[in-house]
């Protein structure tokens, strides 16, 4: 298997994507940034707001909209209600960063096996993973930049331009800051080139590099063409929307310079590798391309100082940062693929046998989740389960074995086959979780009147299926035409009622609430929470 996967590495990085998360992905709540897009995705298709972007019918220019388009272009392929519809492009862009990391090894010239290794490691990675439910837009503009960088690479390494590399560069950057802006040409391509300045010093004609300083500033005015569009088009709206995004960056969510020193923890189930492959010293005698070697690991440091420089911080700002720890990471796994069985000193061996041990013995424990799932496992779900701890078992104490024989190629790839089980076969069992009141917007009954809302979550607006207007604007309160209306309020907002109680009888017809855990469990929120009612002129 392993030398099909080797033989085959585009094909298998791509089909190990969709097997892993392609069909189980859509059993994991919508969150309020992915609800935003799939809002602006479904008023592209039913109200035609393409360039203008809009969200429950207002202006939505806080993100460009490339990550949009393609949303809606499955979704009108196979359905605005499908989730698991509109997230399949972010996966195929986890696939395509798996695919591009693998391409920039090759081109590194680092070993077959190595390349293939960097592959599954970026892939695998749990922010890689995770930032495509948490922030689409990300993945789709480090994505995009990643396919620009490999072409950058490409015209670096000759002393002349190639029209194919050079138009994909500019048509991937662009696509990059049409997806989120200048994110990407700060937190990835602006740390690419100067960790590949100091590892590989710039050989190079100067009407090269002016040549590739052009293509750069090309695409970025391809790329911006939105924003000037927007400007032009609804000024006023734009303006404060860019001075409201300009000034979070220094005022929200303001955290320490050293916030992001423990970026390595968000690659998951490398973090014991990501943080060795960190040790300088340790490693530049232990790799085969030292040049390389230099070039991921200033890539990686300068990418968190940089992003540690902005006041500003969210842990999900970090991805970017995971690509090319990727290709750090595989340094050390292809050290271990070498060396491993040679290694006799403590000091090396007992973090790998802690490393892989770790992961073997949580295969082998998944059937302890049986404790916090018993009551909800029968029919399908209890199947599914008891296919989940067997897979798993077996996976664990093949690992467990591998180790033992210190076939340490063996053992990553079964990690590989670890992560994959997880998602195919464990990720839906998330279903089992459901709270009892759990209730859905889309099935409250409108009784052939219009609903209007007070502050909900664009969760609620997602999965009330059409736009609810808002009766609060900047002004005060829209006051309908009709004499009785609906109303769906946030439950943390009913005090809002209090005014509207001067003109109109209230009557609540329900409760909706659309959190998967109770209401004393620690993943509850009260924003996914909503009354219902029906409102009567006096």
């Amino acid at each position: 298997m392993i030398k099909l996967i080797e033989k085959y590495p585009i094909l298998s990085l791509f089909f190990f994507v969709i097997l892993m998360l392609g069909f189980t992905i859509d059993s994991i709540p919508v969150s309020i940034m992915e609800a935003r897009n799939f809002i602006s995705a479904r008023e592209m298709l039913t109200d035609g707001n393409w360039i203008l972007t809009t969200m429950n019918g207002e202006a939505r220019y806080e993100k460009p909209p490339m990550p949009t388009w393609i949303t809606a272009a499955f979704g009108m392929i196979f359905g605005i209600k499908s989730v698991l519809a509109l997230r399949f492009p972010t996966l195929l862009f986890v696939a395509s960063i798996g695919i591009s990391t693998y391409l920039l090894s090759n081109k590194m010239k680092l070993k077959h096996s190595h390349s293939v290794a960097n592959g599954f490691i970026a892939i695998t990675s749990f922010y890689v993973i995770g930032i495509t439910i948490e922030a689409p837009w990300d993945i789709y503009a480090h994505g995009f930049m990643l396919m620009a960088l490999y072409q950058l690479f490409l015209l670096f390494q000759i002393e002349k331009t190639r029209i194919i590399s050079s138009g994909l560069f500019v048509i991937f950057l662009a696509f990059s800051v049409l997806s989120k802006g200048p994110v990407s040409l700060y937190a990835l391509f602006l740390p690419f080139v100067i960790a590949y300045g100091i590892a590989y010093k710039f050989q190079g004609k100067p009407i090269h590099f002016l040549k590739v300083l052009s293509l750069l500033v090309f695409g970025i005015v391809l790329g911006g063409w939105w924003y000037f569009h927007v400007r032009i088009a609804d000024p006023e709206t734009f303006t404060a929307i860019a001075e409201r995004e300009t000034s979070n960056w220094s005022s929200y969510n303001v955290r320490p310079f050293y916030y992001y020193w423990s970026f390595f923890v968000q690659s998951g189930i490398w973090t014991i590798p990501a943080l060795i492959s960190l040790i300088y010293p340790y490693m530049k005698s232990r790799v085969t391309n030292l040049k390389a070697y230099r070039f991921s690991f200033f890539w990686t440091i300068f990418a968190v100082i940089l992003l540690s420089i902005i006041p500003e911080k969210k842990s999900r700002y970090l991805m970017p940062v995971l690509i090319p720890l990727a290709f750090n990471i595989g340094f050390y796994i292809n050290y271990l693929f070498r060396e491993f069985k040679n290694l006799t000193s403590k000091k090396e061996t007992i973090p790998v046998y802690f490393q892989f041990g770790l992961i073997g013995f949580l295969a082998c424990a998944f059937g302890l989740s049986y404790f916090f799932l018993a009551d909800d496992l029968f029919g399908w779900m209890l199947f599914r389960w008891v296919a989940t701890v067997i897979t798993l078992m077996i996976i664990g104490i093949v690992i467990f074995k591998y180790l033992k024989a210190k076939e340490i190629k063996s053992v990553f790839y079964l990690t590989l086959l670890f992560m994959l089980s997880l998602g195919f076969l464990a990720v839906p069992l998330v279903k089992t979780q459901i709270q009892e009141n759990f209730n859905s917007v889309s099935n409250l009954d409108e009784n052939g009147f219009t609903t209007y809302s007070l502050n909900v979550a664009p969760e609620t607006v997602y999965d009330f299926g059409k736009k609810i207007p808002s009766l609060k604007t900047e002004d005060g309160y829209l006051i309908p035409a009709e004499s009785q209306f609906n109303l769906l309020v946030n439950s943390d907002n009913s005090q809002s009622l209090e005014e509207l109680s001067q003109y109109y009888h209230i009557e609540l017809i329900g409760t909706y609430d659309l959190n998967m855990a109770d209401e004393n469990a620690k993943g509850h929120k009260p924003r996914l929470v909503n009354n219902f009612y029906r409102l009567t002129k006096k």
